[in-house]
């Protein structure tokens, strides 16, 4: 017999929380993409357009780590006028030495969020000033609230500006904000004012056309784009590409469905144009930014890779402290537990 481990949201928030150590989770991982033989399959996506939904299955074998992980990743971008989140979702741990099942992972998109916040504090760790102490924010939800919490972990962040087509939202967060880090928070209502002046910008939207434009940008700035994680959504206007240093999570995600991929689509990038990713950066194969009048963007898609990091943390973390509900399972192969059919 195997034992399988089922953790819920609440164990998963109890053992990973967004914190130095998350961060350092992911910055690994991204860093294994450029030193490790990493199989990383492309995304696989459903679109349910009716319903203005989206399901991204994501996974990544790292050499070196015990643990695979697949990740089933809903987005229902209608949901909050039902009164649900737009997010949820489930992770599953398997064994890379024998394909078992190590671990039920129903953290309802819980994980997502910390890995891609943390994802968020490596690009600003290795693109931005080391001095940045003020940041714009695009977006009010849950992952623009974990971003700016993720930039005070690894830069001296002083102030910040939220920006949301719902401003009612971006003042809720701001409020909260500023109470929760103690920093100077301020809701805006124009996105160009929230940039004016900003050591860092993040876009955290759904947005299918762009909501930063590229007269807007100031010498030293980083911008880190969250949201284009498919084809058809677009915060960073086309042009902006042609200004800054540019690195991705993936090339290969970000040509097919990152900001880089509107670029090549209206031309102004040429689709075999070679450019650096984030692990590279970190692993000082490629520079990072190059100069402090340099403007640096970082298109972050999501990756397998970085879904296995934070399972694998959170299962071992789970395991030392004795959380979750362990469950018996047989070490029968499908064949065999149904008598040879399939």
């Amino acid at each position: 017999m195997s034992q399988m481990l089922v953790l819920t949201e609440p164990d998963l928030r109890h053992v990973v929380r967004l914190d130095a150590s998350a961060v350092a989770c992911v910055e690994d991982a991204f860093a294994a993409l450029a030193t490790k033989p990493v199989v990383m399959p492309p995304i696989l996506r459903l679109d349910i357009v009716e319903h203005r939904g989206e399901v991204d299955v994501k996974t990544a074998y790292v050499p070196g780590l015990d643990g695979f992980a697949i990740k089933v990743s809903p987005g229902f971008f209608d949901n909050p006028k039902l009164g649900l989140p737009s997010l949820n979702g489930l992770m599953i741990l398997f064994s890379a030495k024998t394909g078992l099942v190590e671990a039920l992972l129903l953290d309802n998109g819980y994980l997502t969020d910390v890995r891609t916040a943390a994802a968020g504090a490596v690009a600003a760790k290795h693109l931005s000033r080391s001095d940045a102490q003020s940041a714009a924010i695009f977006g009010a939800g849950i992952q623009a609230r974990l971003q700016l919490e993720a930039l005070t972990l690894v830069r001296p962040i002083k102030r910040a500006r939220i920006w949301a087509r719902d401003f009612a939202k971006a003042e809720a967060a701001a409020q909260d904000l500023a109470a929760s880090l103690r920093i100077a928070v301020e809701a805006v209502r124009n996105p160009q004012a929230a940039c004016d002046g900003a050591d860092i910008i993040v876009t955290t939207t759904p947005a299918e056309q762009p909501i930063l434009k590229a007269e807007w940008l100031q010498p030293g700035q980083h911008i880190t784009a969250m949201g284009s994680d498919s084809e058809h959504k677009n915060e960073i206007d086309p042009a902006i590409l042609t200004r800054v240093r540019y690195v991705a999570d993936s090339v290969a995600q970000t040509r097919r469905l990152g900001e880089l991929h509107h670029a090549i689509r209206t031309g102004l990038i040429a689709a075999d144009r070679p450019f650096p990713e984030l692990g590279q950066v970190i692993a000082g194969q490629a520079p990072g930014r190059e100069g402090p009048d340099a403007i640096t963007l970082c298109d972050l898609t999501g990756t397998g890779v970085q879904d296995t990091a934070i399972a694998t943390l959170a299962h071992a973390r789970a395991r030392d402290a004795g959380a979750g509900r362990s469950i018996n399972t047989k070490e029968a192969t499908a064949k065999e537990a149904t008598g040879g059919l399939s």
